[in-house]
Parts: C-alpha cells; sequence; structure tokens
C-alpha cells in the first residue's frame, strides 16, 4: 500500500507538468527542464540534511541515473522535434507497458502472469484514448517515432535498474537530477537560443522543478524501493490521463466522453493489476 501511495504522488505530480510546460510554452525545452532538475535537486539536500556524502554512490549508479533522468528527456525532446507531437507522445507513454513487460528480463524471480499483461494493454488503451481524445492521427512515418521510443526504453529499464544496483538513498535522486540539469543546461547552450525570464517564470520553473521535475523522482524512486514494479507500472498509465484532465481545467473545458471512458478503462486496469499474484 506505501508503494502505491508513493507512486501515486509521484503520478499526480506528472500530472501538472503538461499544464506548466503550456505555462512556460514560451521557454526552450532544454533550458526549461535543466533549471527543473537543478532545482528539484535541492530536495535531495533536504531530504540528506545538508550531507552531501550521502550522495555519494558508485559511478554505475551515478551513470544509471543520467541515463535515465537526462537520456528520457533529450529522446523526447527530440523526438518532438521530428514527430507529430500527439503520434510522439503516445509512443513515449509505452513505458509503464515497458515496465511491466519488460520487470522479468531485469528482475530475477520475477515472472508475469496473464493478468498483468491484460491490464498493461488495458491501460496502454485508456492512455492512448486519453491522449488521442478523438483527434485523428497525421499518416506516414516520421523519424522522430524511433528516439520517442527510445525515451520509453530508456524510462522502463531505468525504473528497473535502480533495483538491480547496490542501494542507494533516495536522497541521493538529487546527484542525479544536478548532474542531469547540467547536461541540460549545456544542451541548451549549444541548441537552442537565449532566452529572457520572468520572475513569473522563475515561479513557474520553481514550481516544476519542486513538483514534477523534483519531487516526483524521489516519489517514484521510493515507491519502486517498496513495492511491485508490475503494479506499479499499470499504475503510471494514470499519467496521461491526469495531465488530459489538468489541460482541460486549465481550458476551463469539460471532459469529453473519451477521456471518461478514458478514466474507467485505466481505473480497470489499475486495479486488474492489484488483483495477480507474484
Amino acid at each position: 500500500m506505501q508503494a502505491s501511495l508513493f507512486a501515486l504522488a509521484a503520478i499526480a505530480l506528472w500530472g501538472s507538468l503538461a499544464p506548466l510546460g503550456v505555462s512556460l510554452g514560451h521557454v526552450p525545452p532544454f533550458l526549461l527542464t535543466g533549471c527543473g532538475l537543478l532545482i528539484g535537486s535541492v530536495i535531495g539536500l533536504v531530504l540528506s540534511r545538508g550531507r552531501v556524502q550521502r550522495w555519494k554512490v558508485p559511478a554505475p549508479t551515478l551513470a544509471m541515473g543520467v541515463y535515465g533522468l537526462f537520456g528520457f528527456h533529450f529522446l523526447l525532446f527530440i523526438a518532438l522535434r521530428h514527430a507529430p507531437p500527439v503520434q510522439a507522445n503516445l509512443v513515449n507513454y509505452l513505458w509503464p507497458l515497458g515496465i511491466v513487460l519488460m520487470a522479468p528480463l531485469f528482475l530475477p524471480g520475477m515472472r508475469l502472469q496473464g493478468l498483468h499483461i491484460a491490464a498493461a494493454l488495458l491501460g496502454f488503451a485508456g492512455a492512448a484514448l486519453a491522449i488521442l481524445g478523438g483527434r485523428d492521427l497525421q499518416g506516414g512515418f516520421a523519424w522522430g517515432y524511433v528516439p520517442a521510443l527510445a525515451s520509453a526504453f530508456v524510462w522502463a529499464s531505468y525504473s528497473l535498474l535502480t533495483r538491480r544496483v547496490p542501494a542507494f538513498p533516495s536522497a541521493a535522486i538529487g546527484l542525479f537530477g544536478l548532474a542531469s540539469g547540467l547536461l541540460s543546461l549545456l544542451c541548451h547552450a549549444l541548441l537552442e537560443n537565449p532566452v529572457d525570464l520572468s520572475a513569473h517564470d522563475w515561479a513557474l520553473l520553481a514550481t516544476m522543478g519542486l513538483g514534477p521535475l523534483g519531487g516526483a523522482f524521489y516519489l517514484w524512486d521510493a515507491a519502486l524501493k517498496r513495492g511491485d514494479a508490475r503494479q506499479i507500472g499499470v499504475l503510471s498509465f494514470l499519467t496521461p490521463l491526469l495531465s488530459t484532465l489538468a489541460l482541460l481545467w486549465l481550458r476551463g473545458e469539460w471532459p469529453s466522453a473519451s477521456v471518461a471512458l478514458a478514466a474507467v478503462m485505466i481505473v480497470g486496469a489499475a486495479v486488474l493489476g492489484s488483483r495477480t499474484d507474484t
């Protein structure tokens, strides 16, 4: 139960990423991510009570953290630049399905049952319905789908790999965020045009850093350390649903019938996933 609560808290914070991103749409994505991750790394200092030595992890563990936090965002931004955003986002949200299906490959002793697969597929169908919202897909292949798929694999594999490396405190996520934030700012300097940020922009960036680009990662790590990765993966399909609902709220719109159906499918998948045995 505790793991599910941590996971749901992380998912709720990730659900706020879309409306915050809309409000900061004029900020280049690598700058936004870099600032958010650096601000989020401060949470790690608080969790470690200012003792930076608690951030000390083996080099392979640090590499895994940067692989997850930086690699996921880098590939997703590349995908969004070179593929229709709706489809790229849909491909990217294969990561919860990846967590469920790849769990036995990364975590010895864990096996899949038919209910795990059924719950994951039902959850992805609901997520797809929430993302598409009845919109028509643009035809043709865009090479940006490749990095979108890669970003999904990176986050799914990172989430599972945190259980394979030597145990580390969740406070060390701050080091992952610090290194990934600096790399994101380097990408901003190399790939994006500089912009001036207002005080309001910085307030929103602080909110993003403390929430979906900060606090969510610590909660996610705590959930994975305590729970069943397969069930947490199914719960993760709530993320695009919450993002859609948050955007509708921001626009003052009511959820459509397709969003309501998506909610039923995703909640049903979560219930089905919770009924599985180890």
